[in-house]
């Protein structure tokens, strides 16, 4: 896993602006660690910051197909579980390889196919192809958006990187909002190609983005699709074995130490139990996978449900750890280590965004700091809920008849972010919202005579899988890489998320449960607390000391330049005035972006254009 950047001007000799890639390369430093490199040629810079994973002693990039005058040169970030398939193929057709490095493997097989390498390639990726011999510059990304890739326009071409930040150390873009982004910012409808910075966009997920003299061109080489389902109820319950066994174990290839997220509920636990077994298979009986589950000091004793969390994760991670069989370890926050403010600042810069989810967001990255001392690679359970059907919104008849994002809705976000009424009647962010909730629909492919039922549960599956899961996955990668850790997703297959995609949903609810299909997979290598125990979401702490101390520092953000241009005062102030042990988790996030707002305002100094 690394970081990539670069730029390309057709009107300009770029091989004299060696400070400018340099720049952009240094901000991908904590992405990248281990080392970094940069290749200047006539109209195209590229920079590179590494993760050393695979191929410790290889693998430096940016990698030419050659020492002397490259005809291709590549930029990559990512892992290619298919890399060793891939060789094979390659070095039939007559490539020689002078590294282990899948980067190599990507680098050849551009050589080979060209722009169709991306139907061969399985993993999570972002990269970036020059073409000196085309003069012309290829941007991918992997089919489900795990790895990020941004890009804006330059003077004769474009800049890109693996974040915006990467972007504003190039002299012609600087940092600026407007209400368009504002939009995108404080309506969390997630949308794919626009963000919150004017004129910063995001390659979509399955995308290609191809830069030549002729301009820019955008298409897709995947996406999801509808097509009819004909396996009957064992043999979809077989198949869907089968893609999770294979994804899991094809992730578990790393030159670096690994361990898996186990937070006790069935998403993880059956992750953690195959990549065991997995490594027992390679390694011997005696190979033993690291595990790591986060709790909170204060969270035994003073646990309360509220309408995410439905228990106490840490017994089940460890009942579920002991039966896999894993060396297992629970990272225990003190919750006031959370208001820290340089945790805090830490998290909104690796995000480039206002928006976050607080205390949750501070957690996860102290807890892959923690990790990172022992591990560089870690498997997630992230993306089950959007597959399997795991998430209230499935289930809850108020969200599926309701015609908007149905997130807004179960979670109370739609309160989360009070803006400015001033702000809030430029803005108009329930038009924004009705207009797009319309298009998202009318993307949703069907099949013909679905039962409206089945109809309605594949829009709510499309929605959660090309926007919620998103911004999950920008958390995710965001801030594990912000740590120099790497975080892979087996449940972002392209494969299972196909075949899961058109599975009916009386097959996902079969034993009247949320994610059945998973749970039958996990039957036998999960303990049965972890198989029947219900949804549960990342954990947040309950401390009172924690809702005070942000109640304080939310009051120092209001007085923060800008914010309360931004943010509604009288809402929040209901909010501040709350008894501390009374603060509800849905007011406490209102609290939590005030202080992220505030924060993200000092660090980019953003200019506001609305």
């Amino acid at each position: 896993m690394c970081g990539i950047t670069g730029w390309v001007s057709f009107h300009q000799d770029v091989r004299h602006s060696a400070p400018v890639i340099e720049a952009m390369t240094a901000t991908m430093t904590l992405r990248g660690p281990d080392a970094g490199g940069v290749w200047l040629g006539r109209h195209a810079a590229l920079g590179h910051r590494r993760l050393a994973v695979i191929d410790i002693e290889g693998g430096a990039q940016p990698m030419p197909d050659r020492r002397n005058e490259p005809g291709v040169v590549l930029t990559y970030s990512g892992e290619v579980y298919n890399h060793h398939q891939l060789r094979a193929e390659l070095r039939a057709k007559g490539h020689r390889f002078e590294t282990r490095s899948d980067t190599e493997v990507v680098l050849r097989a551009y050589q080979e196919w060209g722009d169709a390498l991306v139907e061969r390639l399985e993993g999570m990726y972002a990269f970036a192809v020059w073409d000196e011999r085309e003069q012309r510059l290829l941007l991918v990304r992997d089919r489900l958006g795990v790895k990020p890739l941004f890009w804006a326009e330059i003077d004769g071409g474009l800049a890109f990187g693996s974040e915006p930040k990467a972007l504003f150390a190039h002299p012609e873009i600087t940092p600026t909002v407007d209400a368009d982004g504002l939009r995108e910012a404080y309506s969390l409808l997630f949308n794919t190609g626009p963000t919150v910075w004017s004129g910063v966009r995001e390659v979509h997920p399955g995308g290609l983005l191809v830069l030549d003299r002729g301009g820019v061109r955008e298409t897709r080489y995947w996406e999801l699709t509808a097509r009819p389902h004909t396996d009957d109820l064992d043999a979809t319950k077989e198949r869907v074995g089968h893609l999770v066994n294979r994804a899991a174990r094809a992730q578990l290839e790393a030159d670096v130490p690994l361990c898996s997220l186990l937070s006790g509920g069935l998403d993880s636990t059956v992750v953690t139990a195959l990549v065991a077994d997995e490594l027992r298979l390679q390694d011997g009986p005696q190979a033993k996978l690291r595990s790591y589950a986060v709790d909170y000091s204060d969270q035994a004793e003073q646990f309360t449900g509220d309408v995410l969390r439905t228990g106490h994760d840490t017994p089940y991670a460890a009942e579920a750890g002991a039966f896999i069989g894993s060396d297992h370890s629970t990272v225990v926050l003190d919750p006031r280590t959370l208001l820290d403010m340089e945790n805090r600042r830490a998290v909104v810069v690796s995000r480039d965004s206002p928006i976050g989810v607080g205390d949750m967001d501070t957690s996860l990255y102290l807890l892959f700091g923690e990790i990172r001392k022992h591990s560089t690679v870690a498997l997630s359970g992230e993306a089950a809920d959007e597959v399997f059907g795991g998430y209230p919104w499935f289930h809850n008849p108020k969200a599926l008849a309701a015609q908007t994002f149905p997130w807004l809705l179960v979670t109370g976000d739609e309160a989360a972010m009070p803006i400015n009424p001033d702000l809030a009647a430029h803005l108009r962010i329930a038009e924004f919202r009705d207009d797009t909730y319309r298009t998202s629909l009318a993307a949703v492919p069907h099949v013909d005579g679905e039962s409206p039922a089945e109809h309605r549960q594949r829009e709510m599956q499309h929605l959660s899988l090309t926007r919620w899961l998103r911004q999950l996955l920008h958390r995710k990668d965001r801030l594990s890489m912000a740590q120099g850790l790497e975080v892979r997703v087996p449940y972002c297959d392209h494969r299972l998320v196909e075949y899961a995609f058109n599975t009916p949903w009386a097959m996902k609810s079969y034993d009247g449960r949320e994610k059945s299909l998973l749970r039958a997979t996990g039957q036998g290598i999960a303990p049965d607390s972890v198989l029947w125990r219900p949804k549960n979401h990342y954990p947040a702490t309950h401390h009172a000391d924690y809702n005070s101390g942000l109640q304080r520092l939310a009051r120092e953000a209001l007085d923060a330049p800008h914010v309360r241009d931004i943010a509604d005062e009288t809402v929040i102030k209901a909010s501040l005035d709350t008894p501390a042990d009374q603060l509800e988790w849905g007011h406490r996030l209102r609290l939590e972006r005030v202080v992220d707002l505030a924060l993200w305002l000092d660090h980019h100094r953003p200019a506001l254009a609305v």
